[in-house]
């Protein structure tokens, strides 16, 4: 076909959205075995009971889902003592953020994130036709004085990542609290706590007290980072008038019947929980002192992940580091694309594969 015959084309700003990339997930050819650190998924892998409760549904694939995933919502509701009738599940917590941007933006509004948050953010924004708009952050987290200072009449969402990815860091709940007390009524603050259960700070709440007294703030959380990353399963906790305003553009049956049965076995199994988040304690402290050691900078995290800083010189560089671990199976994320090019961020992953990356750091660094 010639190109100058008509064809159909993308509303204006459709194709000035960078697409999201991945963390890649393999190796270069002849490494014979790979380990995954760039997603911050599951060392432990998904519950057993999870599995189990998948494998049940397999026989019974031909029947649609429960449009409303009552069941899961229940659950959630059970485990975290909220009202059922205030959460929505999702395709991923990902689903939700876009249903919000979708809802509460126009052509013309804007909407805040930090510089260095999920970039998930700003092409939601631009998909609906806002503006987003990037606020600076303070070592490396989020600065509530700084995003009050951006809010402007056109501001209509805040999206908050409480913790933050890829840098780990937080924000005590009476930061958040202060800036959720200063911003206007009408703008929508998203807190997107998807790493919650992982932080053990007394300072930090993920947000259920707050969305329970107020009008204009949510929470979304997933189950991906507890190890069910390939169902696809997320959730958000609102006050009613928003859970009623997203359920009228939420796709029917958006949450397939594998991530429903899986994510009620997920969240009811406390123990598989509990023991992912008692890993991931030891072993984050651990790769922190051990990086540390070796000269590297390292963001304080409280997630499943930390962030990497390496040395100006070309030969020791996050891109030379990259490739030196990629080559011998150790697969960590670039994380240019969120204004860190010469950092990397490694999940933390089973024993094998936290010692393995920093003995092939120390070597790597001598060389």
């Amino acid at each position: 076909m010639k190109q100058d015959q008509p064809r159909p084309t993308p509303r204006a700003g459709i194709m000035d959205i960078e697409a999201y990339v991945p963390g890649k997930s393999t190796a270069p050819a002849g490494v014979t075995k790979v380990y995954k650190l760039s997603s911050n998924e599951n060392p432990l892998g998904p519950s057993p009971k999870a599995i189990e409760a998948a494998r049940e549904v397999a026989a019974k694939l031909d029947v649609y889902p429960d449009g409303t995933a009552r069941r899961l919502r229940e659950a959630i509701a059970e485990v975290h003592g909220l009202n059922p009738a205030n959460i929505i599940c999702s395709n991923g917590s990902d689903e939700i953020l876009g249903l919000l941007a979708q809802t509460y933006l126009a052509p013309g509004d804007e909407a805040l994130f930090t510089e260095h948050a999920f970039m998930v953010y700003k092409i939601y924004i631009q998909a609906a036709g806002a503006k987003p708009v990037a606020v600076k952050e303070t070592d490396e987290r989020a600065d509530v004085d700084a995003i009050l200072a951006a809010v402007t009449p056109k501001t209509r969402i805040v999206f908050l990542a409480n913790p933050n990815n890829p840098t780990g860091t937080y924000l005590p709940f009476s930061e958040v609290r202060r800036l959720h007390a200063a911003l206007p009524k009408n703008v929508l603050l998203v807190l997107d706590a998807a790493y919650a259960e992982y932080v053990r700070r007394n300072d930090y709440e993920a947000g259920i007290e707050l969305v329970g007294s107020s009008e204009n703030v949510v929470m979304t959380r997933t189950f991906s980072k507890l190890g069910l990353g390939g169902a696809r399963v997320g959730w958000m906790y609102g006050p009613a008038h928003i859970v009623n305003a997203i359920n009228r553009i939420r796709g029917p049956f958006n949450v397939n019947a594998t991530a429903i049965e899986a994510g009620i076995a997920s969240i009811r199994d406390r123990a598989h929980i509990e023991r992912s988040v008692t890993h991931n304690e030891k072993w984050l402290g651990w790769l922190s002192a051990e990086l540390i050691g070796l000269g590297l900078r390292v963001t304080p995290s409280v997630g499943n992940f930390v962030l990497i800083h390496f040395p100006d010189d070309k030969k020791h560089s996050a891109a030379a580091a990259d490739d030196y671990l990629s080559a011998r199976g150790y697969i960590l994320r670039r994380v240019t694309g969120y204004g860190f090019p010469n950092a990397l961020r490694m999940s933390v992953g089973t024993e094998e594969a936290n010692r393995g990356v920093i003995d092939a750091l120390k070597t790597f660094l001598k060389s």
